[in-house]
């Protein structure tokens, strides 16, 4: 797999650089911007209302900004060494050798198709971190919490489904939960987006599809199967879910150097330590907080209440569809179109390809009319002579059935006048209906309106030319 060959090279590298020492720490500090306080984050998602019940349409109101980031750079995994002391390391080592032998150990795992687990449960720590923030989630941020356990009753089947199909733990949906309070528009101050607020490079990393067209970040269920690709891989790298997790938030490099200077895998051992900011401490303990209501949410006062996505049907239409067009086309309104389709950035569909538009249930047949071509206006084939005699073809954007009585083959020596004269009309009246000025000339074989195209229509009950 192309992502899987990019994750090998990266963490090659970053072997290689971190095994050799250096690795310059402010580069990697550059890569995470640190996020404001518990608190801020949860009056911002708390004022976002909930969506209605469904995949589809998603309510384009709820996109606003709230925290949360994945990572951008992958790293290599660290030393296999789990009951290392938690000083530093200092024994001489050869970076090179050290680099390949780990290179090697993460390409075989990585290679996978399937995720190499030893053990797939989630396992919840009860400590004193953990302990804080179950207490503010079941005190005194209730209601803020209570608005996420209504929002997942749209999304937390889909996700255990996801995970359970990959090997993961179930457990992981709640990963969402503290990202993004199950907001799958969420924007975060650094660019973050969607539900599992991911950054781009490694939202297209992840097989999402990212530019100026179309913004995968947002569709709940694609960006799922890439938070559980990436969440596996981070696994495999660091074994450990609280880990895993950790780099999810803060990068793998930065979780990476923390166990290197420390020689522990403990993540809550490195929460003790001054390597991992505070955003980061407390993210994994917010989730394992979150893990443990969601176990058992009737003891602590909640209803995670799942519901089936709402239906909707999938028409293919053509490249460059614009929503609003197909809004006023068919009735329904723009929002509606904009919320099946919530990853279209301009509400037209990209250019190029057709595009399996997401539309309201039992509306295909009304869409398809409207997207049936329109057929162009038929041109009167009716000739006159132009300035310099060459017969011209007079337009129009209508077209009755012209009658060979209708019109006038032009014989030698016939003039307007004799034309007119002829059939009971004007000489004004040949001009106007065949688009002449009154210097042109007319030559024998030219072909003259001689009706009123109004008279014709309503003589043949036609409303244009065919």
């Amino acid at each position: 797999m192309v992502i899987h060959r990019h994750f090998v090279n990266a963490a090659v590298l970053f072997s290689i650089v971190l095994a050799s020492g250096t690795f310059t720490p402010g580069a990697a500090e550059s890569l995470s911007t640190e996020r404001p306080s518990f608190e801020a984050a949860l009056i911002d998602v708390a004022s976002v209302p909930p969506p209605a019940v469904g995949f589809g349409p998603a309510d384009l109101s709820v996109q606003r900004v709230v925290d949360g980031i994945g990572s951008d750079e992958l790293a290599s995994r660290p030393s296999d060494d789990a009951d290392a002391p938690v000083a530093l390391q200092t024994e001489t080592i050869d970076p090179w050798a050290e680099a390949f032998a780990e290179s090697s150990r993460l390409g075989a795992r990585i290679a996978a198709r399937e995720p190499t687990l030893d053990d797939p449960r989630y396992p919840v720590v009860l400590n004193t971190e953990v302990q804080f923030f179950l207490e503010r989630f079941t005190g005194k941020h209730r209601e803020v919490v209570t608005l996420w356990v209504n929002r997942s009753a749209r999304y937390l089947t889909m996700i255990r489904e996801v995970m359970r199909a990959r090997g993961l733990p179930e457990e992981l949906a709640f990963t969402a939960m503290i990202e993004s309070g199950y907001n799958p528009l969420a924007v975060s101050r650094v660019g973050a987006k969607g539900m599992w607020q991911f950054m781009a490079p490694t939202a297209r990393r992840y097989g999402l599809r990212v530019d100026q067209w179309i913004d995968e970040r947002l569709d709940a269920e694609k960006s799922t199967l890439a938070a559980a690709a990436y969440l596996r891989d981070l696994y495999n790298l660091f074994g450990s879910w609280s880990l895993a997790q950790a780099a999810y938030n803060a990068g793998e490099v930065k979780v990476a150097r923390a166990i290197r200077a420390t020689g522990t895998r403990d993540f809550w051992a490195l929460a003790r330590t001054k390597y991992l900011k505070r955003e980061t401490k407390d993210f994994v303990p917010q989730i394992h907080a979150a893990t443990m209501i969601g176990r058992e949410p009737d003891a602590y006062g909640f209803d995670f209440d799942e519901h089936e996505p709402d239906g909707f049907d999938v028409v293919r239409v053509p490249a460059a569809t614009d929503l609003r067009r197909l809004a006023s086309g068919t009735h329904i309104p723009l929002e509606t179109l904009r919320g099946f389709n919530p990853t279209l950035v301009r509400a037209v569909t990209p250019p190029g390809m057709p595009y399996e538009l997401r539309i309201p249930s039992g509306a295909r047949a009304t869409v398809i009319a409207a997207l049936e071509p329109k057929p162009a206006p038929a041109r009167v084939a009716v000739a006159r002579a132009g300035s310099k005699g060459r017969p011209v073809v007079a337009a129009s954007t209508v077209a009755p059935v012209i009658s060979s009585g209708d019109v006038h083959v032009v014989r030698p020596k016939d003039t307007l006048s004799s034309i007119a004269k002829r059939y009971g009309i004007s000489v004004g009246d040949v001009i106007r209906w065949n688009s002449l000025e009154r210097n042109d000339r007319i030559r024998p074989g030219d072909r003259l309106r001689v009706a009123d195209l109004r008279h014709v229509a309503e003589r043949d009950g036609q409303g244009g030319f065919r």
